[in-house]
């Protein structure tokens, strides 16, 4: 089994991937469709039933908070224990390890690990790593290895011409065209960023949970924020996507991301909801690296 590793500046996603279909397959997935886009090649209408979606061969999945002090051995440890709650003894069920970070104290962590504990191959997404799409940035080093993956597990799962909006720490907006090339995108502040400055410069302000207010016209000053964040980042990400659309053309928008599930459902623009895309687009550049 592959053992995908997403380590953002705020949480790190963990997936374990079973051996299975050929690079490219997207047969048995089933995707949460938020707006009224296109549907995903070669599978059916989701159920609507507001389940998170599941990606094929895609069997565990854990999100952490993202330590930079943790020592290699530390990030074997916890692996090993996570993979110990669901039944399963890494030493015999890993495989191979992928890894996409945006931390470089994390990733010389894994890297280490990987070499310590695992006697797998390991494939560290970044510059000279092969991953089958071409980077049209004017210097491709500076993208992202977690926007790459993104962009390559959407185009797998879409087609293109499509547009990634990754909602993490920061907001990012990747664009991919109908050739399958990376064009480029956007980074904006993210949710959660915002939000701290925000209780930062204004005490009378106060941390409140990010649900649904009754109104966009709010009565408190608890629902104002919810109102001005679900709202105005829910705004933020269609005019994006407009503005993208203009230069693209029709395409499909797909969210990922750890707020993916608070913002989409307030968007008009997304069309589909992906919490594992970037694990999606890992498992697929493992494929290449390590197939050859």
């Amino acid at each position: 089994m592959l053992l995908a590793i997403d380590v953002g500046n705020t949480e790190t996603v963990v997936g374990l991937f079973v051996d299975g279909p050929d690079e490219g397959a997207t047969a048995g997935v089933t995707a949460r469709r938020v707006g009224p886009g296109p549907r995903r090649r070669g599978s059916p209408p989701a159920s609507g039933d507001g389940a998170p979606p599941e990606l094929a061969g895609l069997v565990h999945h854990w999100r952490l908070s993202t330590v930079g002090e943790r020592t290699a051995d530390e990030h074997a440890l916890l692996l090993s224990q996570l993979l110990d709650l669901d039944g399963l003894a890494a030493e015999e069920v890993v495989t191979g390890i992928a890894v996409t970070s945006s931390v470089p104290l994390v990733t010389s962590a894994l890297r280490e690990m990987a070499d310590r504990w695992f006697d797998v191959p390991c494939v560290v997404l970044g510059p000279g790593v092969r991953s089958g799409m071409p980077i049209l940035y004017d210097n491709p080093k500076e993208v992202g290895a977690d926007r790459v993956a993104n962009a390559i597990g959407a185009y797998d799962l879409y087609g293109g011409p499509c547009v990634v909006v990754d909602l993490g720490t920061a907001t990012t907006f990747d664009a991919i065209s109908a050739a399958g090339e990376y064009l480029g995108g956007a980074i904006a502040p993210g949710v959660a960023i915002s939000m701290d400055a925000l209780f930062r410069h204004a005490a009378a302000l106060r941390r409140v949970e990010l649900v649904e207010p009754r109104s966009v016209i709010a009565k408190s000053t608890v629902e104002s924020i919810q109102s001005g964040v679900l709202y105005g980042f829910a705004g933020q990400v269609d005019g994006m996507c407009e503005r993208f659309q203009v230069e693209l053309g029709p395409c499909t928008v797909v969210a990922t991301g750890g707020l993916s599930e608070v913002i989409a459902p307030f968007s008009r623009r997304i069309d589909y909801r992906e919490p594992w895309l970037t694990l999606h687009g890992l498992r697929l550049v493992y494929g290449r690296a390590v197939g050859g």
